[in-house]
């Protein structure tokens, strides 16, 4: 890893970081507020699928989270980008409130997949057609392959097994897009002037969240909110530079150690 630089910049998660789903992590917005306050630029990634940049802008805003559209790099966004970059008409295996993202882009006679989370969308017919196109040559691009994410009930599967069982089926292997992926975290730096090495990210997800920003050059914390789970910080090596209890925690160590 190269050496540690100044920090310049904060990468934040979404859901079970500074929220799970309509409920603010406690203490949230206050510690944002004083991150904002220090020399850092912040930056706001996320895997959701679950719905379009703007139902997520609006979602945080009911929450008193100040936050502005151009701060928030989503794995839609870099889905889109790739299907324009590859000049393919998608198959989207998408929740219907994230289609705002793909507006304009062409998809009847579809000659790819494009795979996120759609519980709705998740089932045999829909599957098997997709098999079929990939089958006949057609590339799979997965938003992301997380195993399960934190609902306001529970755990509950993400879009990984899904993905996985079409790359098993077809003998394929996805191109995946989101977290942990090197080229998302290096993604949501552009622009920012920043190096991985003067960047820290906080995340739920110890593999996709703190992993990936780890192998990218980044430090990563992991928060035990959201999806975390007991002795998730072993699973990955090296380990995250820190885990502790929630997002103001980890607000508070990087006043009070990193800047």
């Amino acid at each position: 890893m190269a050496a540690r630089r100044a920090l310049k910049a904060v990468l934040v998660d979404l859901n079970g970081t500074l929220h799970i789903e309509d409920a603010a992590v406690p203490g949230a917005q206050e510690a944002l507020k004083r991150l904002r306050g220090a020399s850092v630029m912040v930056r706001f990634v996320t895997n959701t699928t679950k719905e379009s940049k703007q139902d997520l802008l609006d979602r945080l805003k009911k929450l008193e989270f100040d936050i502005s559209e151009d701060e928030i790099f989503t794995s839609l966004t870099a889905a889109r980008n790739l299907v324009e970059q590859k000049q393919v008409r998608p198959m989207l295996l998408v929740d219907d409130r994230a289609l705002p993202d793909f507006k304009g882009i062409q998809t009847s006679d579809p000659n790819a997949v494009v795979i996120g989370l759609a519980p709705e969308h998740f089932h045999y017919q829909i599957l098997n057609q997709a098999f079929r196109l990939l089958l006949d040559g057609a590339p799979l691009i997965a938003i992301h392959k997380a195993r399960y994410y934190k609902r306001k009930d529970g755990l509950a599967l993400g879009p990984g097994p899904f993905v996985t069982a079409l790359e098993y089926a077809t003998d394929t292997k996805a191109t995946v897009v989101g977290k942990p992926e090197k080229t998302f975290f290096l993604e949501a730096l552009r622009g920012t002037g920043c190096e991985p090495e003067e960047a820290v990210m906080i995340g739920d997800d110890c593999r996709d969240d703190v992993g990936g920003a780890q192998n990218v050059g980044m430090l990563g914390i992991l928060v035990k909110t959201g999806k975390y789970r007991a002795a998730d910080e072993e699973k990955i090596n090296p380990p995250p530079y820190l885990t502790c209890e929630s997002f103001p925690h980890a607000v508070d160590h990087i006043l009070q150690h990193l800047l």
